[in-house]
């Protein structure tokens, strides 16, 4: 429910009433002297008075803002994954447009995809890091070697036996890589998945325990 409270405004017309009695009675009535200055006097808070029975105050009832929530600073560890998922997912962007083939493009495509949702979901929730170690540490920057090994000998423009059974080898693991990083990222939403399917299951059987299925 929005929170609102009273502001009170005071009109101001009594207030113009009485500078125009002084105004009238200086300038037109020629009220001098002491009796002249209680004459005003009593002229104005008649008029004061009349004019705040007739433009009384009135309050308005304005939303109550609600303190807005101060942002956390980013921890250390925040900054150095953001750094670290930037300047890996900037490389294999970097070695998908050097590298001019749509079938080796395309999967290059999910792996990139695939790393950038491994990094969202951790950095979402940091006690997941721990699952995904590895993939960090050995699966994700040896993909980009051999990435960065197939654009060398991709660009050489050159052939022989050596380059291409090593292309050929690459190109082969690729698919084993998509379906790598791909699992990997289902992995971490495992609990959430088997949590879901518990409250289902249990929602289920209370709506046919009261008949509401």
């Amino acid at each position: 429910m929005e929170k609102v409270k009273k502001v009170k405004h005071r009109n101001v017309i009594p207030i113009y009433a009485v500078g125009a009695v002084w105004v009238l009675c200086t300038f037109f009535l020629q009220f001098r002297g002491v009796v002249g200055c209680v004459r005003m006097t009593v002229f104005s808070l008649i008029a004061f008075y009349l004019c705040k029975s007739i433009f009384p105050d009135w309050e308005q009832t304005v939303p109550v803002e609600e303190p807005k929530a101060q942002t956390q600073p980013k921890s250390a560890e925040q900054t150095a994954m953001e750094q670290e998922r930037d300047k890996a997912l900037s490389e294999i962007r970097r070695l998908n447009e050097r590298i001019q083939d749509p079938v080796i493009s395309g999967k290059i495509y999910r792996i990139e995809n695939a790393t950038s949702h491994i990094y969202s979901s951790v950095m979402d929730q940091p006690e997941k890091k721990k699952d995904v170690r590895t993939f960090f540490n050995f699966y994700l920057p040896t993909t980009i070697k051999l990435l960065n090994q197939y654009e060398r000998l991709n660009s050489m423009g050159a052939s022989g036996e050596n380059i291409n059974s090593t292309k050929k080898r690459i190109e082969d693991m690729l698919e084993s890589i998509c379906v790598a990083f791909e699992k990997q990222l289902d992995l971490l939403y495992q609990d959430e998945a088997m949590d879901i399917s518990t409250d289902i299951t249990v929602l289920k059987q209370m709506m046919q325990q009261q008949g509401l299925n």
